[in-house]
């Protein structure tokens, strides 16, 4: 499918708030699929059409650029307690500080939205409501990359993208998605 963030958003927020809570009494969308293909401004849309939505970007729970295996757990760690009707929390990763930062909390209940690379993961599953994959030529992924974060970034971005091929392919995400959003 492609479409307007907006009118996606719309779509996406009708079927999970029509369906019952998934994450404790609450409700989870992962929208996941590679780097530069437009994750980010579809889930800022989810989260203007929806109220009182929260929404993580799942970069921030990165320990840096090598840092994707371990999201996996720190997303089963945010999820857990809310799960269990308690609050969550997770700790922003400083990309320019390369550390740790602050800790953020995550209320129990309404629309939590999870935006990033590799934000779904099987040990999750039962948990998401709606899981919306984004994806987009490479190259034009690899351009709008480069020129959000510079010429300089490109090594980085060439590995990364070697390393969410190996887990996209490990985890068969696109499978598992109730939604593929094209931003061509």
């Amino acid at each position: 499918m492609a479409a307007e963030p907006r009118e996606v958003a719309r779509q996406v927020a009708s079927a999970v708030l029509g369906a019952p809570p998934t994450l404790g009494r609450g409700r989870l969308v992962c929208v996941d699929g590679p780097a530069g293909s437009g994750k980010t401004t579809l889930a800022g849309a989810l989260a203007d059409v929806v109220p009182d939505t929260q929404l993580v970007h799942c970069d921030e729970l990165l320990e840096g650029w090598r840092g994707l295996p371990g999201l996996a757990a720190a997303v089963e760690a945010l999820l857990t307690p809310l799960a269990a009707g308690g609050p969550g929390e997770w700790r922003r990763w400083d990309w320019l500080a390369d550390g740790w930062a602050e800790t953020h909390h995550v209320h129990p209940g309404g629309l939590l939205v999870l935006e990033g690379v590799g934000c779904w993961s099987p040990a999750i599953a039962d948990l998401v409501g709606h899981l919306v994959w984004v994806e987009a030529d490479p190259d034009l992924r690899l351009t709008r990359g480069i020129e959000r974060d510079g010429e300089e970034m490109r090594g980085h971005w060439l590995q990364w993208r070697v390393d969410e091929g190996e887990l996209f392919e490990r985890l068969r995400t696109r499978e598992h998605a109730d939604l593929v959003v094209s931003t061509d």
